[in-house]
């Protein structure tokens, strides 16, 4: 495993992450006790960093890994997670509630500090009160020692230049804009980095388009997009590979982005994301791959408030 700083935290994680999405039922099929066997592969197999949400499964996720953290040493894991999203359409970034929500965090996962915490999908609010109250507020939570690094969430690229440019951020998470389809998250990274902004990525499997399984019904690409990642996944299966496995092996190739997020409540399937970051790079069947998905390059599905940006 691969360790890369996390912008000027002081940091290094590793260049895969677990996703804890799917502890909370996100994408079906939860066995607790898998789920559970699949974060002590993640740490076993050298990741270090774990991201996580009270979102995701309603704080199902937070209350799973509360349970597996009774077995696992508080030095081996970096834990990150977030605020002011508590369901589809239930957002509360004022400073009380994210004050309140690491609190209930903390208290799930049966920790004393968070290593990271993080305002959750800033685009589906005005940015002011992000710049404004909340961030504010998760100073003081660092001051206080409850949280050591913060940073912001979202969907369209432009909510972090927008952000990083009025406030004070150590980190931004980003998700499905640097993947096979999409790598529209290079033409932010020199901004990120001169700011001294550390870099993670999320869903390098654009949540579940470049996988031979089925999306889940919440998942909003457009149709002209399902059909091109279909085609990549039925030529890759063609070639006796899983586009899975270039998929994640693509992601964690650019050393800008600290880490790579990806998760599993299936320990094998868990296991699997680890050999394939750590296997070779077919740079041939990329080529082919690309080819496929130019078409439809960088194309994704609008996100949040019209003024904070489409995509």
């Amino acid at each position: 495993m691969q360790y890369r700083p996390l912008g000027r935290t002081g940091l290094n994680l590793s260049a895969l992450s677990y996703g804890a999405a799917s502890l909370g039922n996100e994408y079906g099929n939860l066995d607790e006790a898998q789920g559970i066997r699949s974060v002590h592969v993640a740490l076993d197999g050298g990741i270090n960093f774990i991201d996580t949400s009270p979102y995701y499964g309603r704080t199902l996720a937070e209350r799973m890994l509360g349970k597996a953290f009774k077995e696992i040493s508080r030095d081996r894991f970096l834990i990150g997670t977030k605020c002011g999203r508590y369901d589809v359409a239930s957002f509360d970034f004022s400073a009380a509630r994210v004050t309140r929500s690491v609190e209930e965090s903390l208290q799930r996962m049966g920790l004393d500090h968070l290593d990271i915490l993080q305002c959750h999908d800033i685009e589906f609010v005005p940015l002011r009160q992000i710049v404004e109250e909340t961030l504010p507020a998760l100073r003081k939570l660092k001051e206080q020692g409850k949280v050591r690094f913060v940073g912001v969430t979202g969907f369209p690229l432009e909510i972090f230049r927008h952000v990083i440019d009025r406030a004070q951020l150590d980190c931004v998470l980003s998700y499905c804009h640097y993947s096979l389809n999409n790598t529209s998250l290079l033409g932010l990274i020199p901004h990120l980095k001169a700011k001294g902004v550390g870099i993670m990525s999320a869903s390098p499997l654009s949540e579940r388009l470049l996988t031979n399984q089925e999306l889940p019904t919440w998942h909003h690409a457009p149709p002209v997009l399902r059909e091109a990642c279909r085609r990549a996944a039925e030529h890759c299966t063609a070639r006796g590979v899983d586009v899975a496995q270039l998929a994640i092996r693509f992601a964690v190739e650019n050393p800008d982005i600290a880490t790579t997020i990806v998760g599993s409540a299936n320990p094998v399937n868990m296991q699997k994301c680890l050999d394939w970051a750590d296997g070779p790079l077919d740079h041939g069947l990329l080529v082919e791959v690309q080819k496929i998905l130019e078409p439809v390059k960088d194309v994704l599905w609008p996100v949040g408030l019209p003024e904070n940006g489409l995509q």
